[in-house]
Formats: C-alpha cells, structure tokens, sequence
C-alpha cells in the first residue's frame, strides 16, 4: 500500500481542527465516573460545568479550549507499508499550517528566544512528529494531540536512586500532583514515566499522559501501580479546577522502560481534562476518522 503525501497533509489538516473540537468518547465517559463518584458539592458543580461546557462546544461547532496546544502527531506505519518518509513529514508540517491559516486557529508556537510568532502553530521542530513501526499489515495510523500549556507547564523529572524503591517514586507522583494544584486544570490523566534514561523518561511520561483512558500499563507491575497511584491522587483533595473534592485524576497512567542499575529515573506529565485527541488510520479501503 502507497501513501500519497497529499493525502497525509489533508489528514494532518482535519485531524487538528478535529481534535480541537471534538472530545474521545472515552473522556466523557471518564467524566460521567467521576461525577457519580463525587462527594463533594461543589466539586459535582465544578464537574457539571465543565461537561456543559464540552455539549455546549460541540454542539456549536466551536473549540474546546481556547489553547490550541503544541501539535504533536504520532504516525504508526504497519507491514506492506510504502511511503517516502522526508515527503510525509513534510505533508504533515504543511496540513498543520493549513489547519491554522485555513479555519483559521490561534497559533501558541513561537520562537523560544525572540518570541516571534508566524502564526503558523510551526516553528523549529514543531510540529512535534514521532514515527514507529507497528505489526499490523497494510495499514498507516496518524494520531493528531494538541498538547495545551497549563499541562505542559507541570512536568517533572527526578532521577531517584535505586534504593529508595518504589516509596520514592509514588512519593514524586504525589508531590507533582499537589506542586500543580489547580493549574493543569484537573480532573487530568497524571502520565507517569519509570525507568529509561531522562529523556526517554520524560517520552515515556507524555505517552503515558496521552493513552486512552482504560488501558493498562502492559507490565504487570506498572498496572498495579497505576491503580495505588490513581487512588493516592484522588484521595489529596485537590478536586476538579482545584476548589477541593475526589475528582482529582480520571486515572493515573505509567509507562515502563529497563534503566541502567545505578538509577531510577522517574517522570511525571499531565494532561488536563480536556484530553483531545484525533485519529486517521490509512489502509487499502481507505482513510478512517477516530480517536
């Protein structure tokens, strides 16, 4: 199967106004938990507001949040797969700037130094672009996040010492937490990376911090933890926007790498509560929209 590069950069377009615009299905059901689990009063009104807020965004055909984030696209290129990578991170570059020129969006990319907007959302390495190969025949699966500011902003990294055990890494997890309060916007997905080298870590945090909620961790251990940890969060009173209740984190999602036996290096990254997403997957019948 061939991929054509203009196809890819439509995609790439539809796929940021998309996920600017319209929440997973998995994420609303996240909402509708919470909300049922909820003791405190004005938390369930906090909560009830932020749903309103997302029929009331949808329902108009208007964004979610006015953050249109950092463009992160993840491809996943399966089996029987043909296509010239240089031509496809380019479409993707180009879809990017038309999604923002074309609807047009706000632009929250700027150069790190002068500041200088193009109003593009594009700039020195951005759009963030991850390629990985998957075994899955005949198929190309392109996965659009905006990664908004107020999340971003609280990311941590520590590299903990190896006897310091599991204690200390659940120790971090919690200390993040509370360091972002209300700040991420909660209730958020609380991403958290083990393992690897730094920078792996931190990858690993973001991944974490970007999984469909129901998944689990495919280590047996780091889904254990992902359920103490969820707990532990959701049991500070930091509540939803951080006025206080339950609803801290829909969940608390890890992410697991071998790291070298002289450290630990452990990670955290958050996404807020309007965890948006999109999806193209490409395959010989056609190209599907999704989450």
């Amino acid at each position: 199967m061939k991929i054509e590069p203009a196809a890819v950069e439509d995609a790439s377009r539809e796929l940021y106004i998309r996920a600017l615009k319209m929440l997973p299905p998995d994420i609303k059901e996240g909402f509708a938990t919470l909300t049922a689990r909820e003791t405190d009063a004005t938390a369930q009104r906090v909560l009830g507001t932020m749903v309103t807020n997302i029929a009331v965004a949808e329902a108009r055909d208007n964004l979610l949040c006015q953050d249109t984030g950092i463009p992160i696209y993840n491809v996943e290129i399966g089996r029987g797969v043909e296509v010239d990578g240089v031509a496809l991170k380019a479409a993707i570059r180009k879809g990017c700037e038309r999604a923002t020129r074309e609807h047009p969006l706000r632009s929250s990319v700027v150069h790190p130094l002068s500041r200088r907007n193009e109003h593009t959302s594009c700039g020195a390495e951005v759009p963030v672009i991850h390629v990985d190969f998957v075994d899955e025949d005949q198929t190309l699966r392109l996965v659009m996040i905006p990664k908004g500011s107020g999340s971003e902003n609280n990311s941590f990294l520590r590299m903990a010492i190896p006897a310091e055990g599991v204690d200390a890494i659940k120790t971090f997890v919690v200390d993040c937490v509370l360091a972002a309060g209300g700040k991420t916007c909660p209730p958020t997905i609380v991403g958290v990376g083990i393992g690897g080298t730094s920078d792996l870590c931190v990858a690993l945090a973001k991944r974490a911090a970007t999984r469909a909620l129901g998944t689990r961790c495919a280590d047996a251990e780091g889904a254990a933890l992902e359920g103490a940890l969820t707990r532990a969060v959701n049991g500070l009173g930091v509540g939803p926007q951080g006025l206080g209740g339950d609803a801290t984190a829909f969940a608390v999602h890890v992410e697991l790498a071998a790291t070298h036996i002289t450290m630990n290096p452990v990670a955290v990254n958050m996404q807020c509560h309007s965890a948006r997403r999109a999806s193209a997957t490409f395959t010989p019948a056609g190209v599907r929209y999704g989450y």
